[in-house]
């Protein structure tokens, strides 16, 4: 598998470059049936070199419809064999089966460790291999649409934080873990000793496995972690109100570790496709002044990230500004909420409504509104090899 990685790392630099020097040429880049055609008789299995291609042209495609909206991106770069970590099987029973173990064709079987049965009809597989060295069987499968359990939970605003994960509007609050600070001394230490290897040394390389494997532990921590919360949250609540959070532009502003280490974006994904099989709606709303707005009057007070109370001169309103700006949230949610039309007044008042698909999920992260989707979406299990 490993040898199959450094094909398609060569391959996908062999496209590159020629996709460049057919531009510098002839002033186009080549199209997907060109691409296709170089990758015949290259030593990988058939369809992975032609996914291979496929990735190529859409990624030099990307640029362009990136560019064309006015976002700022750069080039697709030559990959080295850090950078290539999947090989991509796109029908099954072709390339793969699945029994007692993975046969894949041309390894043969592959004996696995499967977390959990796989429901539902497989689609694809993606073999990936992680920077720690270990590799995962990626299925994609496709899986039929369940009824939506009923839940009679209570509605509920969370405000998103750091010196608290999260607070609700009943006044419960969700500690932060900081997985990553609990493991920085360590990740120092051995970073330190990584600096000092030879380059190119076996000794090198080891320890930049072992730098990986933390970093893999506190990913790992961090994903346990969020889904645990949002199993619960969407478990108990019949309706969740959060904030639409531009988690990227922030962390590039200030506070940057604390927020990439506290995983907003991965946590409203999460709630968003977990909302509908918990039958429960979860809702995103414009975070604008939710802090500073009192949740009883409604009147603007101003407050730094020192103050953590607010204190309303207008109605004499005291609390804590988290309890109140979850409460402000679940406001903002609720407003209209009811009746025919709810999803409609919604999306007027620039409000999001999150369904159970991963892809519309992640849109809360970059994108204005999510549309109604169906469940039936094929959905990734993975297995350890």
């Amino acid at each position: 598998m490993r040898q199959h990685l450094w094909l398609a790392k060569n391959l996908w630099n062999e496209m590159l470059e020629h996709s460049k020097q057919t531009y510098r040429d002839f002033g186009y880049f080549p199209t997907r049936n060109t691409l296709q055609l170089i990758v015949k008789d290259y030593g990988l299995y058939s369809q992975t070199q032609q996914e291979v291609a496929h990735r190529v042209y859409n990624a030099v495609m990307r640029v362009f419809k990136l560019r064309k909206k006015g976002v700022e991106c750069g080039f697709p770069r030559f990959k080295s064999i850090e950078r290539m970590k999947s090989l991509h099987y796109p029908q099954y029973e072709t390339g793969f089966w699945l029994d007692k173990k993975l046969k894949v064709t041309p390894f043969g079987e592959i004996a696995i460790k499967r977390h959990r049965e796989i429901k539902g009809k497989i689609k694809t597989l993606t073999l990936k291999r992680e920077a720690s060295g270990k590799w995962f069987a990626v299925f994609c499968v496709d899986t039929p649409k369940e009824i939506p359990k009923q839940n009679k939970g209570e509605a509920v605003g969370i405000d998103l934080g750091l010196k608290t994960f999260a607070t609700l509007s009943n006044s419960l609050k969700i500690g932060n873990p900081r997985h990553l600070m609990k493991h920085e001394d360590r990740l120092a230490f051995i970073q330190r000793k990584f600096s000092k290897k030879k380059k190119g040394s076996k000794s090198r390389k080891r320890a930049k496995v072992r730098i990986a494997r933390l970093h893999e532990k506190v990913a790992d921590t961090r994903k346990d972690f969020l889904h645990k919360t949002s199993t619960h949250l969407v478990n108990d609540y019949s309706f969740i109100a959060s904030e639409r959070l531009a988690s990227q532009k922030m962390s590039e502003q200030d506070y940057g570790k604390q927020i990439n280490d506290a995983g907003w974006s991965m946590f409203a994904n999460m709630l968003a496709y977990k909302a509908e099989g918990a039958g429960c709606t979860v809702v995103f709303v414009d975070p604008k002044n939710t802090t500073q707005e009192c949740s009883s009057c409604h009147q603007i007070v101003r407050k730094d990230l020192t103050e953590r109370m607010h204190n309303c001169p207008f109605c004499g309103l005291s609390m804590d500004r988290d309890i109140n700006a979850a409460r402000n949230i679940l406001i903002r949610a609720t407003e209209g909420h009811s009746g025919s039309n709810a999803c409609n007044s919604l999306m007027e008042r620039d409000v999001a409504v999150a369904t159970s698909m991963k892809q519309e999920a992640r849109t809360l992260q970059g994108w204005e509104h999510v549309t109604s989707g169906c469940s039936s979406a094929p959905a990734r299990q993975s297995s350890c090899l």
